[in-house]
């Protein structure tokens, strides 16, 4: 227990040194001789979540960019394109907005790390690129439907995987043979929790969501309320799942230990998938309610250890002979 609390002490400490750090700086970019005015940039920031001096990566393939000014694309006059290839990072040098322009009023400048400078659509720009945040590419790269559609083929495949391996050794699984430590089923509990809570922020907060997207912090102190609560759950992961590690290292030999972690991760994959995309229709709130109330009972009845042995000193499920040592407890 006091290691736990040392890493618990220790992990909360350097989140929030490290959070406080913040690569896209905009506010001291605000004003430029040819942007728009300081009111509307304001404006601006607050309602798409970036600004002049913001970073970004080149996600797709390549961004085009015009060369000349919009107002010459606008009025048809020739005009020519550059590319900027994939991974480069670019930075916004400029923002207009053009009413009169039918596709796309918001115009974006930018300038890339060899010098290129061009103009774009907003609704081309931010499609293509990732603000340079590790945290914000993470967030893009699991947004990614590909990638989305392989991982859930990949958990289906491996945690059935496990789970016939586990059968064929009669090893202890999470939820099924499970060892008398209640880490694991919080695991599962707070994975789904949080799976529910991030899909429903996606479709009731989406504004939120995406300034957190471009200005992301592992501090759960310096963000709004429901961010707060959000970051917090991703730390009670980390924490629960470091304190079922140990649990289960001190209950399982070494190979057991090894499977029973390999399912114990399977499974949280696949409730992590189903609680966030059942989210998305509504099911996911009966169905959390449901699941938390059977993973909890179902522990205390099967699984728990709630007695000590006055000979050995080791928990036992029930008052009587003690399968350890074969003491009576009355």
């Amino acid at each position: 227990m006091r290691k736990l609390l040392h890493i618990l002490v220790t992990m909360i400490t350097a989140s929030i040194i490290t959070s406080c750090y913040n690569s896209n700086k905009t506010d001291d970019n605000i004003a430029t001789e040819d942007s728009v005015a300081v009111n509307d940039t304001m404006s601006f920031y607050t309602t798409h979540h970036y600004g002049i001096g913001y970073n970004f990566i080149i996600y797709s393939d390549s961004l085009q960019l015009i060369e000349q000014q919009p107002e010459e694309h606008i009025s048809l006059l020739v005009t020519d394109t550059i590319h900027i290839r994939h991974n480069a990072h670019i930075a916004v040098t400029d923002i207009r907005i053009l009413p009169q322009d039918s596709i796309d009023s918001v115009w974006v400048q930018i300038i890339s790390e060899t010098g290129q400078t061009g103009w774009t659509h907003e609704t081309e720009l931010l499609p293509n690129v990732v603000p340079t945040d590790p945290i914000s590419q993470f967030i893009m790269m699991f947004s990614d439907t590909h990638v989305l559609l392989a991982l859930i083929i990949a958990c289906l495949i491996t945690v059935a995987y496990i789970i016939r391996l586990v059968q064929r050794r009669q090893a202890p699984l999470v939820h099924f043979r499970d060892i008398p430590s209640f880490y694991p089923t919080l695991l599962c509990v707070t994975v789904a929790a949080s799976a529910t809570f991030y899909a429903s922020l996606q479709m009731f907060g989406a504004d939120i969501w995406q300034h957190f997207y471009y200005h992301p912090s592992l501090n759960p102190f310096v963000m709004p309320p429901i961010l707060s609560i959000f970051i917090s759950s991703v730390w009670a992961m980390l924490i629960i799942g470091i304190a079922a590690i140990e649990d289960v290292r001190h209950h399982l030999n070494f190979e057991d230990a090894v499977l029973y972690l390999s399912g114990l991760i399977g499974f949280c994959a696949v409730i992590y998938i189903i609680f966030s995309i059942s989210t998305l229709y509504y099911i996911g709130y009966p169905l959390l309610i449901a699941y938390c109330w059977y993973a909890v009972t179902h522990y205390i009845r099967h699984f728990s250890q709630r007695y000590i042995c006055g000979n050995c000193g080791k928990r036992i499920k029930q008052k009587g002979v003690c399968p350890h040592c074969g003491a009576l407890n009355e």
